[in-house]
């Protein structure tokens, strides 16, 4: 064991004593035969393992582990990962006290490892009354670059980033929804690895850059959602992309029959995209094949099998991830889309920030303002007369939620609490009185915020989450 070993490992004789951690990590080596490095920060264990050949497990085999107490080191963990199969390499995030920083990222040699730990494993009780979250980890790739004038082609945009980052693989650019010969403003770029994104990010992110007289904003794209093979092979739902705003679900409906008549359940669309669900798998998978770059109105569509977003999984890897509470959205399909343009990889979004994250919303009614006139007629409604895609709040979906189901309107209970640099901080229960002396008799989420509306709203979704569908 060399001293670069001795040093990672002595740095943990703060939190435990020196023989006691330095005998434990020892023994884990020597059972297991994986070396062990500390550099940059992070301990590495393994990567590779003993007897390795070839190249690094593919991307998809890492998953990332958050809420790890500050004093469990690999001795405990690495066992506990273990039972999810062939651990590559486990990279424990470490702080200059010896302390670990909560988190670590454990690289499997399959996916399918990779795939169970995160079944298995996320909100595990890894000691009592401490829960460990844990999901997929992928390296990006790609950056989002907006501010791009709207006239520039793919053709010319790939050519600009070639001529100022290395590393450039492709650029994605979408049509605008309402000129398609202009792009939305904004383009994705992909590059060959990692690394050269980051540098590419590191060259542009200062703010001054500019591309055609345009200062461009910078930043990492959101990652696409992985989607198993599994479910991928269950997915009868098409989505179809670059339509015209003017084209009716109507019309959709009928271009995708014609290839097969009564094939096709019902269309949903939204602004210029729509989900085209079919009875049958076989009918969609050959559908798909048929209608890519066909035109409709006049616009040429692309055409790929919509991915099933695993509604539970985001909420819990994101805080605050996808609510889907009307029936339309139970199962949420992540795509490419514009309303929120960082993101590749989800339907369309507001910039609602919770927890100083994007907080995703529904496929929703276009939020926009108009003019109101003297003498315009107005009627008075109720708003449980409208859809559920009126709404846009989780605190407005959970109420409409409670009267679908004829209960009485959900009651909230604030609570505070002091954080230790001395701000006050807020957590809502919800209480649902028609199901209060049930299963479970309130709802609180595990994290708390600094603002009232935050707190509100988080409450809600978590509530909205154990409640399932209408």
């Amino acid at each position: 064991m060399n001293e670069e070993n001795i040093d990672g490992m002595n740095g943990c004789s703060k939190v435990r004593t020196g023989t006691q951690n330095e005998a434990a990590l020892l023994a884990l080596m020597e059972k297991t035969g994986y070396n062990m490095v500390q550099e940059n920060g992070q301990r590495k264990f393994g990567g590779p393992p003993p007897g390795w050949e070839g190249p690094p497990p593919p991307r998809g085999c890492e998953v990332f582990v958050g809420k790890i107490p500050r004093d469990m080191y690999e001795d405990e963990l690495v066992p506990v990962f273990e039972r999810a199969g062939k651990i590559y390499e486990f990279r424990l995030m470490m702080e200059f006290s010896g302390e670990n920083r909560g988190y670590a990222f454990v690289m499997y040699t399959t996916k399918e490892e990779a795939q169970l730990a995160i079944r298995i494993l996320n909100n595990y009780e890894i000691r009592p009354g401490k829960f460990i979250g844990v999901c997929v980890s992928l390296d990006n790739c790609r950056l989002f670059i907006g501010a791009i004038p709207k006239e520039k082609k793919k053709e010319e945009i790939l050519d600009e980033m070639k001529k100022v980052t290395e590393g450039v693989v492709d650029v994605i650019v979408y049509p605008s929804a309402t000129d398609k010969t202009k792009n939305r403003g904004f383009a994705f770029v992909e590059y060959e690895s990692h690394r050269a994104a980051a540098m590419a990010r590191r060259k542009l992110i200062p703010g001054t850059f500019q591309l055609w007289g345009h200062t461009i904003q910078v930043d990492w794209a959101d990652p696409e959602k992985e989607v198993d093979e599994e479910t991928m092979q269950r997915v009868k739902v098409l989505y179809v992309r670059n339509l015209m705003i003017s084209t009716t679900e109507e019309t959709i409906k009928a271009e995708f029959n014609k290839f097969k008549p009564g094939a096709v359940e019902r269309v949903k669309k939204l602004r210029d995209y729509a989900f085209v669900h079919f009875f049958n798998r076989e009918d969609a998978v050959a559908a798909m094949s048929v209608m890519n770059g066909k035109c409709i109105d006049g616009a040429s569509i692309e055409v790929t099998l919509a991915k099933p977003v695993n509604k539970e999984n985001t909420w819990r890897q994101h805080l605050n991830g996808q609510i889907s509470p009307n029936s339309e959205n139970l199962i949420v399909f992540a795509n490419k889309e514009e309303s929120h343009p960082k993101t590749l990889g989800k339907p369309p979004t507001l910039p609602a920030r919770l927890n100083g994250q994007h907080s995703p919303s529904p496929p929703e009614i276009e939020r926009c303002t108009y003019p109101f006139f003297p003498g315009t007629k107005l009627t008075p409604i109720s708003m449980y007369s409208l859809k559920s895609n009126h709404f846009n709040s989780a605190v407005m979906h959970l109420d409409y939620y409670c009267n679908k189901n004829n209960w009485a309107p959900p009651e909230y209970y604030l609570y505070s609490t002091t954080s230790q640099d001395g701000k006050v901080l807020l957590v809502y229960k919800i209480v649902i009185p028609a199901i209060a002396n049930g299963s479970q008799s309130y709802f609180m989420p595990d994290k708390l915020c600094t603002t009232l509306e935050d707190a509100k709203e988080l409450a809600a979704q978590f509530t909205l989450l154990h409640l399932g569908p209408y």
